[in-house]
């Protein structure tokens, strides 16, 4: 079969594909901050200090440890400030450009399902924040019920975003961000790997074997629609 034949599900990440995690993390930031003013630190000085700890990775543990430590601060403040960050739930993030209007073309014409790491709660109200829930089928996190050790590249989040969609690995399509996590996981089954080159890890090469790459999210759904026989454009 053709690899460029039409998909008959699509997998898509969440964090950096359909918005940008830097406002997420700007916004959370600012909660941890103020919870850290409460407990009597320099919110400010805390707040930049996160920031910097995150340029260097934010998926990385450690990022509040890290900041009270630059600061000097008493590391005993950070239970609360880790509770403030994974309590918090944002109310508005701003999609990329284009896929708002894209992500419900794209679904019309071919089932698409979420498939995202993290806190499951805080992921859902990412989600809802950004308004495109109701395009999607489903949405999967592999945090639950596998846990932590079970996110992408592992292949349980996959194989159950699979299953949702109700086709098999050489006919779906995953979109994401990360090379070494959404490509590299869907590589491994079979899935073709559509890499969006944006966010915190655009400047990362791309793998070998790649299926597609796109400068956008929304030039990748235009790349789908078109595949899967629907009119693709801005």
């Amino acid at each position: 079969m053709s690899a460029d034949r039409a998909p008959l599900g699509v997998l898509l990440d969440l964090d950096d594909t359909l918005y940008p995690q830097a406002e997420f993390l700007a916004l959370a930031w600012a909660e941890v901050a103020a919870a850290g003013a409460r407990l009597g630190l320099d919110g400010p000085a805390l707040r930049a200090a996160l920031h910097r700890a995150a340029e260097a990775g934010s998926d990385r543990g450690g990022l509040i440890d890290g900041a009270l430590a630059e600061l000097g601060a008493d590391p005993s403040a950070a239970p609360a400030l880790v509770a403030a960050f994974k309590t918090f739930r944002p109310t508005v993030l701003t999609p990329y450009p284009g896929v708002a209007e894209r992500l419900p073309r794209l679904a019309a014409l071919v089932p698409v399902v979420l498939l995202t790491d993290g806190n499951p709660d805080q992921q859902r109200a990412k989600l809802a924040a950004t308004g495109l829930g109701p395009a999607l089928r489903a949405v999967v996190c592999t945090d639950q019920p596998h846990g932590r050790s079970h996110r992408k590249p592992h292949p349980s989040g996959f194989l159950d975003g699979l299953a949702v969609l109700g086709c098999s690995a050489a006919d779906a399509v995953m979109v994401g961000d990360r090379p070494d996590k959404d490509v590299a996981g869907a590589q491994a089954l079979g899935i073709r790997a559509l890499r969006v080159r944006q966010g915190e890890y655009a400047g990362r090469p791309d793998p070998a074997g790649l299926w597609r790459a796109a400068a956008t999210t929304a030039e990748a759904l235009d790349q789908l629609i078109a595949l899967c026989g629907g009119e693709a454009g801005r």
